[in-house]
């Protein structure tokens, strides 16, 4: 489908120009705006078929380098770790070179990705991982910072870029599963896939409009990137429940399948295959519903239905009615993380955007972490099923959180703008606007 800048055949809309260093407003055509969407989505699906891929890869790692369970989950943890690190340095440095930057850091992963292959031994690959993580998180801000600049400018992307990622894991974990069933190695299943981060790299840094960077000394990213932003922390607290849901799902359905309803391994593998396909599609819906729906009313329906649908996958009495609520769950997760994503962008001037999701991001990524363990120390004192339901209440109070916490600042809400009021004759201000009408944070 084509951005609403240019569906018809027409613009429909003034397409946002971006202005340059020197003042002046650099407007683009129908041909280029399609293409700027499509090099975003394919920076995602890229991104995507590397994580489908490691996934899948796990266990051949393991074998390969020797390492027990223990010294393995060690080891993995590194990789979250890494991108904790890397996340708010890589928003600054897209700030400052755009694009350029986010291709940079495409072909470090392309290096990175080869990393654990070869590695022998716990400290070998703790450091792989490490190397691995950071060069994925500043890849995961650089990315979503270019989807919400994409977005000031033709409108949502977001979810339809992240629901690329998610298809793209899924093709990822399927190919590599063939490929390992031939008998190929790690390194060689890496390789190939290493040239695809390449490949995206190439193609994300090529021709195209440029976002608004800061004049040197300008200091515009720093505010915004900064710790003391409350609306920013906010949504990252927002995110990280949000990742709390999506990652519970993902690593604890084909183990709910398993010891709880006692399936077999293949049927219990069908529970994150199930969740990811639903997410796919619950994000492509998502960004159809971006064009109708304010960003905050779209957030707190995607966390109510994930509510739902937890709540009914983990009190399930079986194998087809918990499917059924991955389903429901998936399909209101898949839109939550994208578009607070999306309105961390949108609440920051362009030459700090990228500082805005970095900040957002790194708060966010914390339930990502934190989200499986707390389900498996939680699960170990009530059981895994009650485990499941506390996660359902997580998405509640998400959806609660989403409305009020987010009407506070009133920033850009929706496709074309601010949230109408809630109550006639109130009016939302943003307390600061930069000559481009957009919020300063």
């Amino acid at each position: 489908m084509l951005p609403h800048a240019v569906r018809g055949g027409a613009v429909r809309r003034p397409v946002a120009g971006i202005t340059t260093p020197d003042g002046r407003r650099d407007r683009w055509g129908p041909v280029s705006v399609v293409r700027a969407r499509v090099r975003v989505r394919l920076g995602f699906a890229v991104f995507g078929v590397f994580w489908g891929s490691w996934g899948a890869l796990i266990p051949e790692v393991q074998r390969r380098a020797r390492v027990d369970d223990g010294e393995l989950g060690v080891a993995v943890l590194m990789i979250g770790l890494g991108a904790l690190c890397s996340m708010r340095p890589a928003g600054a440095l897209v700030d400052r070179f755009g694009r350029t930057a986010v291709a940079l850091l495409l072909l470090v992963m392309a290096v990175a990705a080869v990393l654990p292959g070869p590695a022998r031994g716990a400290p070998a690959l703790m450091a792989a991982l490490a190397v691995l993580g950071a060069a994925s998180g500043a890849v995961d801000v650089g990315l979503n910072a270019l989807a919400s600049a994409e977005e000031s400018r033709t409108g949502p992307l977001m979810n339809a870029a992240h629901a690329c990622f998610s298809a793209s894991v899924v093709c990822g974990a399927l190919a590599t599963g063939l490929a390992l069933g031939r008998g190929l190695s790690a390194v060689a299943v890496l390789l190939p896939v290493a040239v695809l981060l390449a490949g995206g790299a190439v193609v994300v840094g090529g021709p195209g409009p440029e976002e608004a960077r800061p004049a040197p000394g300008g200091g515009g990213g720093r505010r915004a990137g900064g710790v003391a932003n409350r609306p920013l922390l906010l949504l990252g607290v927002l995110c990280a429940l949000a990742f709390v849901v999506e990652n519970a799902w993902q690593s604890w359905s084909a183990v709910m399948l398993r010891s709880v309803l006692h399936t077999g391994s293949g049927t219990a593998a069908a529970g994150p295959v199930v969740f990811a396909a639903s997410t796919t599609v619950g994000r492509l819906a998502g960004h159809g519903l971006a064009d109708r729906l304010p960003r905050r009313r779209l957030l707190a329906l995607g966390a109510a239905v994930a509510a739902v649908g937890t709540l009914g996958a983990a009190l399930a009495p079986g194998v087809g009615a918990m499917l059924a609520g991955l389903v429901v769950a998936g399909l209101g997760t898949a839109v939550c993380a994208p578009t607070i994503l999306s309105l961390a962008g949108a609440r920051a001037r362009p030459e700090a955007r990228s500082s805005a999701v970095a900040v957002v991001s790194s708060v966010g990524y914390a339930g990502f972490l934190v989200g499986p363990a707390a389900v498996g120390l939680t699960a170990s004192a009530v059981g895994l099923r009650s485990a499941l339901a506390a996660v359902a209440a997580v998405a509640a109070v998400l959806a609660l959180m989403a409305l009020p916490a987010l009407t506070r600042g009133a920033a850009p809400d929706g496709p074309d703008g601010p949230d109408r009021p809630d109550r006639p004759g109130r009016q939302d201000r943003p307390a600061v606007r930069s000559g481009s009408g957009e919020p300063k944070l």
